[in-house]
């Protein structure tokens, strides 16, 4: 299956205007297929020319154009070329498309708790082939008419307003088996990428605001939690539009605005004009964090955000994807943190979603922000990383603070202006700001945008006889300019950390900046750069504020700031200038004083997931993980501990168990409950995971938790327990899993690809080390989504022996990688290297201590 290139999409974009799509699709074919019926209508500008058609078909029965039969044997792959064009045309194409279980196309789901079917389509960013014919690049748009014909007792969500037709018997259906068609409006003018459809017996809620139509839907077995939290979302989805059309001239285009949270979704959600869809993961079955509600309503903001940055005006081609995704990005948490309950959303994005971008910016694979030379799709689907998303946020965080609001917005609606319903480019962006402020944003992109890696900013601070500040000095040691908060903290005598002085300054690269503020004052205890967290680079501490960051972290009343020295902590050990040892003691002494679930589950994710068992030798990890448990339990040992907090904390405490004490405490919060409640679904099968791994939970025992909660969710937590099951008939049948073609859905693959890990024999586990390496490539071959949960969940990240080293590095280097797969390996790999530094690096700290 050729990917398309970027010269190809050129050539045809000059060639091919499509006027419409007319899609009519046939949900009652069975299990395997159903029909897609489409009819293209687009001019040529060159009569006579010839061009190609993206499909990926079952079967294709027939291709009708002008009035010309064409061979459907003339499929060659996913193309099937064009010729003799007019200067209007109309193809006709009817084929059987296959319903996907990897959430790549048309999704088809079963519901383990009643059997229902759920379909929905997800076309981004290339597989709108897999549903329907079209010419699939991003500045290709045209308005899409969907027909459909579905069981009767299903409900049809699409892009467009639907309408639901007298129900009708086919003449070749089961006797009572009914069909209803559905008609739905046509849209704007929309790239293929962004076409959905959402079916099944649907539970919905519906409301409107500001003249539109709202409406939510989820499966009917998650009625409950949908009409539970159905409220909340509305509440954020109606401060999100408000704030938009107070920010935007246009307002939003796209008539209703639906959101469908749909099983088995391989994103946290997706921009369809519309309708949005969403992982049903952000129903909350089980009990939530307040970090997990904040993330939501971030969620919420972000894919509304894209009908303006992405829909109604889209890229012209994929290395401008930043232009959708970190304004997105920046939109979800600004308006999170401004226009909802959710103030402190800034501060989930420093502790947790800017280390994503951190790590990304310094490996090997990273690029610039503006991708230069991606040069086909498949290169740019990889780019789909915590560059784009959380690097261009900070970018732009950057940028308002240089322009200003007025300004910054000023050139986003000259933008839209000038480019609506169509597409545009960075250059045209640009031009739009520049126009508008008067600044040279041009000359700001290049460094800013044209560049990778991340800086790093340190205060030079000279004291004189007297132990005031003689000098002050701010320097960067990158390649950009940086406008940021600098901020003098002291601690009071009570041991609170108290803000003395705050206020910014800017530096450029190679020139330190004079910091005037801070001469002739006294010694503070903590000089903090990057105050407020409005750049993105990484900050090195004097070594009088580090010392009081280790002993009074938790006393700052500020989380944004105490997010910020949490991502520092977590920097020094990833470049080896802190052991693990030394983060173990700062969560140790200041994680118990954390009021902010958001803060306490990303320290202790980091610690367990990637200190203790990366950085970690295998014989320390047991008491490491003591120690994260211990904390975890003193944090359930306080006083009126919130809700949000004692999930993060029961987390914490039952990931990290070990020992009889620990494991027989489990054993007594699954029988009986904690002692500050039961436990949800989630973190029962987590508990059940850690025992499973441990040996104390049986296939019976899993079987039997399964029979009790039939639901999708208990089906991923007994996968991922079942396959952490240490014993050698457990992980070969985990392994036959993941390795046979059609075996897993795509969420029950990684659920399985978590657990395997977790437990067996160190010389059963290089064992599958060594074929893990050997089968990867083959397996990968299966698509993008395989390649993704293969390549990074069942990677071998515990085991940093050089063995692993040298296997993943000849693996690496082989010629036969997908590009998916080489992309995700460099990462997994760039990563091990990194563990085996940080190992090293540790142990010589802990010698010279």
């Amino acid at each position: 299956m050729p990917a398309l290139q970027r010269t190809e999409a050129r050539i045809r974009a000059r060639l091919v205007q499509v006027r419409e799509y007319r899609i009519d699709l046939d949900l009652t074919r069975g299990e395997e297929v159903f029909g897609s019926s489409t009819v293209i209508r687009f001019g040529c500008a060159e009569p006579g020319a010839a061009t190609f058609l993206d499909l990926q078909p079952a079967a294709l029965h027939r291709v009708v154009l002008n009035g010309r039969e064409l061979d459907p044997a003339g499929l060659d792959g996913n193309r099937l070329e064009l010729t003799s064009l007019a200067a209007e045309n109309e193809l006709l194409v009817e084929a059987e498309m296959r319903y996907s279980r990897v959430g790549e196309g048309l999704h088809r789901f079963t519901d383990p708790a009643d059997g229902a079917v759920y379909l929905y389509a997800t076309c981004g960013p290339d597989n709108a082939p897999l549903v329907f014919p079209c010419f699939d690049q991003p500045d290709l748009k045209a308005p899409i008419h969907l027909a459909a014909t579905a069981p009767a007792n299903w409900t049809l969500v699409a892009n467009g307003a639907g309408e639901r037709t007298d129900p009708a018997e086919r003449a070749d259906a089961d006797p009572g088996e009914g069909t209803a068609r559905w008609v739905f409006a046509p849209t704007q003018p929309i790239s293929t990428y962004l076409f959905t459809v959402v079916a099944g017996p649907l539970h919905s809620v519906h409301s409107e605001h500001d003249g539109i139509p709202l409406g939510l839907h989820a499966r009917r077995s998650l009625a409950a939690d949908l009409d539970r939290e159905a409220e909340e979302i509305f509440e954020v989805t109606r401060a999100s539009f408000d704030r938009l059309h107070e920010l935007f001239d246009e307002r939003y285009p796209f008539g209703r605005y639906d959101q469908a949270f749909v099983p088995e979704f391989n994103w946290g959600a997706m921009e369809n004009p519309g309708c949005v869809v969403f992982r049903e993961e952000m129903l909350f079955h089980s009990a939530p964090t307040e970090a997990e509600r904040e993330l939501r309503a971030v969620v919420i903001a972000h894919e509304m955000a894209h009908m303006w940055f992405g829909d109604l005006v889209t890229m012209r081609w994929w290395d401008d994807l930043w232009l959708n995704e970190s304004f997105a990005e920046y939109l979800g948490y600004r308006i999170a943190a401004e226009s909802t309950r959710f103030t402190g959303a800034w501060t989930s994005f420093g502790v947790k979603r800017k280390g994503w971008g951190y790590d990304a910016d310094q490996r090997s694979t990273t690029h610039p922000i503006a991708a230069t030379g991606v040069e086909s799709l498949a290169e740019a689907m990889v780019n789909f990383d915590g560059i784009a998303y959380a690097k261009g946020a900070s970018a732009l965080r950057q940028l308002v603070a240089w322009l200003g609001d007025e300004a910054f917005f000023a050139g986003i609606n000259e933008h839209f202006a000038r480019h609506r319903f169509g597409n545009a480019e960075l250059a045209e962006f640009l031009d739009a700001l520049a126009e508008k402020s008067g600044r040279d944003v041009h000359g700001w992109a290049e460094r800013w945008l044209r560049t990778s890696g991340v800086d790093t900013l340190r205060l030079d601070v000279r004291h004189d006889g007297t132990g005031r500040v003689a000098t002050a000095e701010l320097a960067s040691d990158g390649t950009r300019p940086h406008r940021v908060g600098i901020a003098a903290y002291d601690v009071r005598a009570d041991g609170a950390l108290v803000l003395r002085d705050g206020f910014e300054a800017e530096v450029e690269p190679g020139r330190p900046a004079a910091l005037p503020k801070l001469t002739g004052s006294a010694r503070a205890d903590l000089l903090l750069p990057n105050h407020g967290d409005l750049t993105w680079a990484k900050i090195r501490l004097d070594e009088r504020s580090w010392r009081t960051v280790t002993g009074s972290l938790s006393r700052i009343e500020d989380p944004l700031v105490r997010a910020v020295l949490w991502e520092n902590a977590r920097d020094l050990v990833r470049d080896g200038e802190s052991a693990p040892a030394e983060y173990l003691d700062l969560v140790e002494t200041q994680l118990p004083g954390e009021d902010r679930d958001t803060v306490v589950d990303a320290v202790l994710t980091f610690a367990r997931a990637v200190l203790v068992t990366e950085y970690l030798a295998p014989e320390e990890r047991p008491a490491a993980a003591a120690r994260l448990a211990a904390v975890s339990r003193r944090l359930l040992a306080r006083p009126g501990i919130e809700d949000g907090l004692r999930v993060a904390a029961l987390r914490g405490a039952i990931e990290n168990a070990v020992g009889e004490e620990q494991l027989d405490e489990l054993e007594a919060w699954l029988a009986d409950g904690t002692p500050v409640g039961e436990l949800s679904c989630e973190l029962r099968w987590a508990a059940l995971a850690r025992l499973a791994a441990e040996g104390r939970a049986d296939e019976a025992r899993i079987a039997a938790e399964l029979a009790a909660d039939p639901s999708s969710s208990a089906r991923q937590g007994a996968a991922r327990a079942g396959a952490a099951r240490p014993e050698p008939e457990a992980k070969a049948a985990a392994w036959r899993q993941l390795f046979t073609e059609g075996a897993l859905s795509n969420h029950l693959m990684t659920a399985v690809a978590q657990g395997f890990w977790q437990s067996g024999a160190d010389e059963l586990r290089q064992e599958y080390v060594r074929r893990y390496f050997a089968e990867l490539p083959e397996a990968a071959q299966r698509g993008a989504t395989v390649a993704r949960v293969l390549g990074r969940v069942l990677f071998p990240a515990g085991h940093t022996e050089p063995e692993t080293v040298r296997l993943a590095e000849e693996c690496l280097g082989r010629e036969d990688l997908t590009p998916s797969l080489r992309r995700v390996l460099g990462d997994q790999v760039d990563d091990l290297l990194r563990a085996v530094r940080v190992r090293l690096s540790g142990s010589a700290r802990l010698r010279a201590r």
